[in-house]
């Protein structure tokens, strides 16, 4: 049997396409680990897939004060920094159990969590599929995720997606420095593994949707756009009993939450969050969990929630506002109603103004410049504009249609016969010498 390992990393957000890709390689008859952190271990346990702990808990780390001050800053490179120096701490260590765990693999299918990961595999020789969620192949048709905002044309364009790369790079390299040491290879080459990647015409899987971000057409043809990875809730899945009074007791509410992305003062979020639904005349469904909203006193038209599965709750909802997460947009969008994205770092705000350009959202508001009065403006138009409405339901009907995690499962069952058949030949031919 084929033993295939993912490699995730982030929030839940970003490690559950993942389990949504593993859940279906499983099925196909694949030997499947996901090596994730410690948030996720009952997560990969209930979709049937064998967890590896890549080690600390993510959840735990995000929750601390000063990871909490640097999020909200909105500083990618701070963001970064303050990774690097976590990186550096237990390299050492990862580089060991990361080798230790990915030997005896047949394959690797990895994404944003590779930076050392491409080397150990190069070590081993056990080809590598790259899996994103995000745009990361240079291209002329739209910038950088993380320089959405500038008016750039096609060669700047392209450029941006190299910067980001070397972004990401020297920004995260330290751990793979310390693995290739351990490993006992040589440096890696100053611009990193992209490059020989992309020369070496490597494979390379995009989970959203081509309805949402059409696939450029100066991709070379081992650059696949898929359709999202959607993980449902487990079969037999049931809400808690009150919320599936509240939602029975009125209308439609509206969904705020902002993932793993958190505040310093839930309070003030939350009190905020409450004053925008009360301006806007709107019940309400507040995120706790990770990055939750907090208040104590809730007004009988809001109901507070924790853990409850995207896939169930947002089509329940008349609009969701969220930070723009990949993962969460993809839910929301899935679920056919309008979004108003809240964008922190990253690439939350590309995706807030890909849902704008859409004209399924209103224009995404920065957390920095977030009051109540911008909120319950942008939630009133998401409620009450009936063509934001119709485009947003006929968005979600052509997401559902798809099978992007069905696609990406063939597209992984292809590529790697090709790979087998293609290291047959050279044992073969190597055999007649």
């Amino acid at each position: 049997m084929v033993a295939i390992s993912i490699v995730a990393s982030g929030s839940r957000g970003d490690v559950q396409p993942y389990i949504a890709l593993g859940k279906g390689l499983k099925a196909a008859g694949y030997d499947v680990r996901i090596l994730a952190s410690d948030d996720f271990d009952s997560l990969v346990a209930s979709a049937g897939l064998e967890f590896c702990s890549t080690g600390e808990s993510v959840e735990r780390m995000l929750q601390n004060d000063e990871w909490r001050k640097v999020k909200e800053s909105g500083n990618f490179l701070m963001i970064l920094s303050r990774m690097r120096v976590a990186m550096k701490r237990e390299a050492a260590q990862i580089a060991q159990r990361m080798t230790t765990l990915l030997a005896g693999s047949d394959l690797i299918v990895t994404g944003m969590a590779g930076i050392s990961v491409f080397s150990i595999a190069d070590m081993l020789k056990i080809p590598v599929i790259q899996a994103y969620v995000v745009p990361f192949t240079p291209t002329r048709a739209f910038p950088s995720p993380l320089f959405p905002k500038l008016p750039w044309g096609g060669v700047l364009n392209r450029l941006s997606f190299h910067l980001m790369q070397q972004v990401f790079w020297q920004g995260l390299k330290v751990s793979d420095v310390v693995t290739r040491r351990e490993l006992g290879m040589p440096p890696a080459p100053f611009w990193g593994p992209f490059r020989a990647l992309s020369q070496a015409q490597a494979p390379v899987l995009y989970g959203y949707s081509p309805h949402v971000l059409p696939r450029p057409n100066d991709w070379a043809a081992n650059y696949h756009v898929t359709g999202y990875w959607f993980l449902d809730e487990p079969s037999g899945w049931a809400p808690p009993a009150d919320l599936a009074n509240f939602l029975n007791a009125g209308e439609p509410p509206v969904y705020i939450g902002f993932g793993s992305m958190g505040s310093r003062n839930p309070e003030a979020a939350g009190q905020l969050a409450l004053e925008a639904l009360a301006r806007a005349g709107q019940r309400g469904a507040l995120a706790s969990g990770w990055g939750g909203l907090s208040h104590s006193n809730l007004p009988e038209t809001v109901h507070m929630i924790s853990s409850i599965p995207h896939s169930w709750l947002f089509p329940r909802m008349a609009a969701v506002v969220h930070h723009g997460g990949a993962g969460t947009t993809a839910a929301g969008l899935r679920a056919g109603v309008p979004a108003v994205i809240v964008p922190f770092m990253g690439d939350q705000a590309f995706w807030g103004r890909r849902v704008a350009d859409l004209g399924v959202g209103p224009a995404p508001i920065t957390r920095k410049k977030l009051t109540s009065t911008q909120l319950a403006e942008a939630i009133t138009q998401a409620v009450s504009d009936t063509a934001m409405c119709q485009r947003a339901a006929d968005l979600g009907r052509k997401i559902r249609a798809e099978d992007g995690a069905g696609q990406a499962i063939s597209l992984i069952q292809r590529l790697s016969m090709q790979r087998a058949s293609a290291h047959n030949s050279v044992i073969a031919e190597a055999q007649t010498r």
